[in-house]
């Protein structure tokens, strides 16, 4: 072997040449280990986990605005009108609005439910924390923009080969 810098003859498994003192041969780089991909992962779905945290509230804080907006439109001196055909029938007329807003708030505190389950599980790590998030994370796309852009980043971070067996992992 001959050093590349000087041209001098190096003998074989010598780490340095003796003339210029270069090394014989060039360095190998690192190659990330299991580990390291393991701990980057693990940070970025606890950071995923903290935005499914925020996200819950957005949806508690945003949904109890506009459900009381709509119990007093539906359930106020205002809701008589959207009564329609309904207001002399059968049904009681008060029978209509409330059971929509009543329905509605279950449906709030449902998705709300799911988001917290969502950041809670993939906090923990738990098996089943990745499955509610991808379900999540298929209902919350159509809630644009945030719950598209968290339901696109979750189904990224979690779908596929190589994030199912490194969450397996963790």
């Amino acid at each position: 072997m001959f050093c590349s810098a000087c041209g001098h003859e190096t003998a074989p498994g010598q780490a340095f040449c003796p003339q210029c003192g270069r090394p014989a041969t060039a360095p190998i780089p690192p190659i990330p280990s299991l580990q390291f991909q393991l701990q980057n992962y693990a940070s970025k779905i606890r950071a995923l986990s903290v935005v499914w945290y925020i996200y819950a509230g957005l949806i508690i804080v945003t949904g109890v605005i506009g459900m009381t907006f709509a119990s007093a439109f539906f359930e106020g001196p205002w809701g008589h009108w959207m009564r329609g055909p309904w207001g002399h029938g059968p049904l009681p007329p008060d029978f209509f609005g409330p059971a929509l807003v009543h329905i509605a708030w279950i449906f709030l505190f449902a998705r709300a439910a799911l988001a917290v389950a969502a950041g809670w599980g993939l906090m923990e790590h738990a098996p089943w924390g990745r499955m509610v998030a991808i379900v999540a994370a298929f209902l919350s796309l159509l809630r644009f923009p945030f719950g598209t852009a968290l339901g696109i980043w979750t189904l990224v971070m979690l779908m596929g080969f190589r994030n199912a067996s490194l969450y397996d992992q963790l």
